[in-house]
């Protein structure tokens, strides 16, 4: 093979797996998201768990003028896409103490 057709070929692999989103996990717990911090790619995927025993929460990118979601209770899971870079802050509705950062690249 020619090293024309197998850098072309590794060209196009190498830049196959950037166009693939990731998913990403935040747990909250003891009244704290889980990283706290996250930087993520556009287009990936943050799925966060409640891993509380009793209390609901709720993902709220007030700062960004998005309505509060709607509280998820222990085991359950909120998810969202990023499809735009920069840094968005969040916060837990019920729990204003709680806070978190997503940085998207």
């Amino acid at each position: 093979m020619s090293r024309l057709k197998l850098g072309i070929i590794s060209f196009a692999f190498g830049f196959s797996g950037l166009a693939l989103a990731a998913d990403h996990a935040v747990d909250i717990k003891d009244y704290t998201f889980v990283p706290q911090t996250i930087t993520i790619s556009v287009g990936d995927t943050i799925t966060w768990t409640n891993r509380e025993k009793r209390q609901y929460h709720s993902v709220w990118f007030e700062e960004s003028g998005e309505p509060e979601t709607d509280y998820f209770f222990p085991d359950d899971e909120y998810q969202r896409s990023f499809d735009e870079a920069g840094e968005f802050h969040y916060r837990c509705g019920p729990h204003p103490e709680m806070t978190g950062t997503v940085i998207v690249k």
